[in-house]
């Protein structure tokens, strides 16, 4: 039996953070990207993060993570959250965790008063659109997501 629970996550649960991250960057099939250790993740619960997370239990199990940040839109005048990342454990997918995810993190943009909550989706995997369609989420057409890497901003910086 399935006993979903959804929570912040806190300082205590960095190393379960860890595994989810790295379990992600497999099933996106870049696992050698990850650069970011215990120390870094600890940093999201310092009193002036602006990064937040919360962990999916079943029966005091971890089976999945989202983390998340606020944004802000110069249109609506208002702050959004970011859903930087939402991993289920692949066991876990049809029991309703993403959906129980999902309304926290609706809430918590609710309580926030954000106009909207935006993130990214590989265009190579159809479950994750297909899940996000189920809430109306649509893609944003005419717009092409760019990325400066740090060594770029070194140089930049430098110019």
């Amino acid at each position: 039996m399935k006993n979903i629970q959804i929570r912040k996550a806190n300082i205590k649960d960095v190393k379960t953070i860890y595994k989810f991250i790295k379990k992600l960057a497999n099933f996106e099939k870049c696992p050698n990207e990850v650069t970011t250790n215990l120390s870094l993740i600890e940093k999201i619960f310092q009193d002036n993060s602006n990064v937040f997370s919360l962990i999916a239990f079943n029966n005091n199990e971890p089976i999945g993570f989202a983390v998340y940040f606020f944004n802000y839109s110069t249109w609506t005048g208002k702050k959004g959250l970011y859903l930087e990342d939402l991993f289920i454990n692949p066991e876990m997918r049809s029991y309703g965790v993403g959906l129980k995810m999902m309304k926290s993190l609706s809430k918590i943009a609710l309580d926030n008063d954000c106009a909207r909550m935006e993130f990214n989706v590989l265009n190579w995997n159809t479950d994750a659109i297909k899940f996000y369609e189920k809430f109306n989420a649509k893609p944003m057409k005419g717009w092409t997501l760019f990325r400066i890497e740090r060594n770029e901003i070194e140089n930049i910086s430098l110019t």
